[in-house]
C-alpha cells in the first residue's frame, strides 16, 4: 500500500506528510471497541492523501523497438536526427550505462514490467512466451494504487496458464490500444490522444511502446515530410564496423534511421502536450530500447551492440543537476522499483532490482556494482550469459558450436546478406568476420571503455586472471542464487542460419525445448543474486 512509501527515495517536495491523530479523535485509541473501526478509517484517509494526482508523479516510459544507444544524437550518433530525445537529456538525465537484460523483444519487455531477470518469468526468456501466472506487473500495482494506466503501441508481454492454486493476473493496463491508424503503423499515432483523454483526478502511467525501428521498413512507405523532415540521405549514414560499406547496407541503415526519426517526432508531440496542460513538471520519463539495431552484431548479443541501452530520463521536479549525465550502472530490472518507490508504493517481494532513484539527485550515486544478461531461443538455439562489473564484460557460451549471427530478420537483410557474399569471397575484416564466428569461444572478457566493440578477447590473457576469476565467481554466485541452468534440451533452431527462412512449413508448431531454470523452478525464485 502506499502507507509503504520509503520517503528517501522521494525528492522531498513529493515526500508525504504521515497522518497524524489530532485533538478528540486520539483518545477513542484507548477504547477496544473503536479500534479496529478507526485504524481501517485511518489507514484510508492517509492512503487516499498519498495518492492524490497532484503530489505523486506522473510516469511515461517510451520504448523504441530494436534501437542501438550509439544511434541517439545525444548518444553521439553521426546520423541520427533525434532532438526530442536529445532535448530530454539536456534537461534531464542521460544513463550512459544502462544495460537490458536480454536483447530480445518480449523477454526484454516481460523482464523490465516484472523486475525479473528472462530465466525468473518462466517460459517468457524465450521470444514470444508468456510470463509465470503468478508474477506481478508492475503497472498493475500502480493501477490498485490509484494510477490511472494504458499501454499504447507494441504489447507483445501475456501471460501463462496459472498453475494448481494460482489467480489469473488481474487487468494490468485501463486502456489498451494499438497505436495505428491510417498512414502510421508505428504504434505511436494514438500516443497524444491517450494523454489527452486520461481522466485528469489521477496520477498516470503509460507504456508508450513504438514498432519503430522493427523490420520491415513501414516508416519509409508511411513517410510525412512535413512531420519528420526530409528522410536520412544513405550517402551521408555512418556504418557500423560490424557491416559491409555498399549502397544496399546504407539504404538498410537510412530506412532504420528514418523509423528512429519518427519515434523521436512522437515523443515530442507528447511532450509539447504535457507542457500544453502543465503536466510536464511533475511527469517522469524514460525513454529507452528494448534491444540493439536488427542489424548482424547487435539484436540478441551479449556485447554492448546488443545489452546497451539508451536511457534518458526526464522530471523537472525531481531531477537535480538536470543536464548532467551519469556514468552510474543500471539493469533495466531496475525501472519497476524505482517507479514504485517514486509513486509512493511497496515493490513486490518478486522484483529482483533497485531504485535508481538517488540517480536523480545525485548523478555520482552508486546503486548497482554488476548488471547480468542473457541470450536465450530467439529464433535459433543459444543459451549464453554475462555480468559487467567495473569496467569489464564477462560473456560464457553454452553453445559455442554455433555462430551469433542475429535473429533471422536480420539475417533476411540486404546488410546480412551483403556481408555472406562478402565472406564467401574471402574479404571480411575482423569485426564482420565475427558475424559469423563458429566456433566462437566458450568464455569471452573485455575491457568496455578502452574496447567499446569488443574485438580484443582477454580471456586468456594472464594479466586479467585475477579479473576473470572474479566476474567469474560472480556469474557462478548469480547462477546458483536466481536458478538459472543449461537444459540439455534447448528450443531448436526455427530458422536457416544462413538465408534467415523458416525451417518449418508455415502453419506448423514452433518446436519447443525446456526454458533455463525450468528444473530448478526459478520462476517462484526472488533471489537477486550479486547487485
Amino acid at each position: 500500500m502506499a502507507l509503504n512509501v520509503m520517503n528517501t527515495m522521494l525528492p522531498p517536495h513529493f515526500r508525504p506528510h504521515p497522518c497524524k491523530l489530532t485533538g478528540s479523535l486520539s483518545f477513542l485509541f484507548t477504547q477496544p471497541m473503536h479500534r479496529f473501526v478507526l485504524s481501517i478509517a485511518l489507514i484510508l484517509a492517509c492512503s487516499a492523501a498519498l495518492t492524490s494526482a497532484a503530489d505523486r508523479p506522473n510516469v511515461i516510459l517510451f520504448i523504441a523497438d530494436d534501437v542501438s544507444w550509439n544511434d541517439i544524437g545525444c548518444y553521439g550518433s553521426q546520423t541520427a536526427r533525434t532532438p526530442n530525445i536529445d532535448r530530454l537529456a539536456a534537461a534531464g538525465r542521460r544513463f550512459d550505462s544502462a544495460i537490458l537484460t536480454a536483447s530480445s523483444c518480449s523477454p526484454s519487455r516481460s523482464s523490465v514490467i516484472t523486475g525479473r531477470y528472462p530465466h525468473n518469468n518462466g517460459k517468457a526468456s524465450e521470444l514470444h512466451q508468456p510470463i509465470a501466472a503468478h508474477l506481478p506487473w508492475f503497472p498493475r500495482l500502480l493501477k490498485e494504487d490509484g494510477y490511472y494506466t494504458a499501454l499504447v503501441g507494441k504489447n507483445h508481454m501475456s501471460s501463462d496458464k496459472p498453475l494448481a492454486g494460482e489467480t489469473v493476473q488481474p487487468p494490468v493496463f485501463d486502456f489498451i490500444d494499438s497505436g495505428n491508424a491510417p498512414g502510421n503503423r508505428g504504434g505511436h499515432a494514438t500516443w497524444v490522444q491517450t494523454v489527452q483523454r486520461r481522466p485528469k483526478d489521477k496520477p498516470f502511467f503509460f507504456w508508450f511502446a513504438s514498432l519503430d525501428a522493427h523490420r520491415d521498413w513501414d516508416g519509409d512507405k508511411d513517410w510525412d515530410a512535413a512531420k519528420y523532415g526530409p528522410k536520412h540521405d544513405p550517402a551521408n549514414v555512418h556504418v557500423p564496423n560490424f557491416l559491409h560499406d555498399d549502397p544496399q547496407t546504407r539504404q538498410d541503415l537510412a530506412s532504420y534511421h528514418n523509423e528512429i526519426t519518427r519515434f523521436d517526432y512522437f515523443i515530442g508531440q507528447v511532450v509539447a502536450e504535457l507542457e500544453a496542460e502543465k503536466a510536464l513538471d511533475n511527469t517522469l520519463i524514460m525513454v529507452m530500447a528494448d534491444n540493439g539495431r536488427p542489424f548482424p552484431r547487435a539484436k540478441t548479443r551479449l556485447h554492448d551492440s546488443g545489452m546497451h541501452t539508451p536511457f534518458v530520463a526526464h522530471w523537472p521536479a525531481g531531477i537535480a543537476k538536470p543536464g548532467t549525465p551519469t556514468q552510474s550502472l543500471i539493469s533495466v530490472i531496475d525501472i519497476a522499483p524505482t517507479v514504485l518507490g517514486l509513486a509512493g508504493v511497496q515493490p513486490a517481494p518478486t522484483m529482483q532490482g533497485l531504485s535508481f532513484a538517488a540517480i536523480f539527485q545525485d548523478p555520482t550515486a552508486t546503486v548497482r556494482q554488476h548488471a547480468f544478461s542473457e541470450h536465450n531461443w530467439h529464433d535459433y538455439e543459444a543459451h549464453g550469459r554475462s555480468v559487467r562489473s567495473e569496467g569489464f564484460l564477462l560473456i560464457t557460451n553454452q553453445r559455442p558450436q554455433v555462430a551469433w549471427q542475429g535473429p533471422a530478420d536480420s539475417v533476411r537483410s540486404p546488410s546480412h546478406q551483403s556481408l555472406r557474399a562478402m565472406r564467401d569471397e574471402g574479404k571480411l575484416t575482423p569485426a564482420q568476420a565475427d558475424v559469423f564466428l563458429a566456433p566462437r569461444p566458450a568464455l569471452e572478457l573485455y575491457r568496455t571503455d578502452a574496447d567499446p566493440d569488443q574485438l580484443q578477447n582477454l580471456a586468456a590473457d594472464p594479466n586479467y586472471a585475477t579479473v576473470k576469476a572474479r566476474l567469474s565467481a560472480l556469474l557462478d554466485e548469480w547462477t546458483k542464487a536466481t536458478g538459472d541452468s543449461t537444459p540439455e534440451h534447448l528450443s531448436p533452431d526455427s530458422f536457416d542460419r544462413e538465408t534467415g527462412e523458416a525451417l518449418r512449413a508455415k502453419g506448423q508448431p514452433t518446436l519447443r525445448g525446456t526454458p533455463a531454470g525450468d528444473e530448478n523452478d526459478s520462476s517462484h525464485l526472488n533471489a537477486p543474486g550479486p547487485r
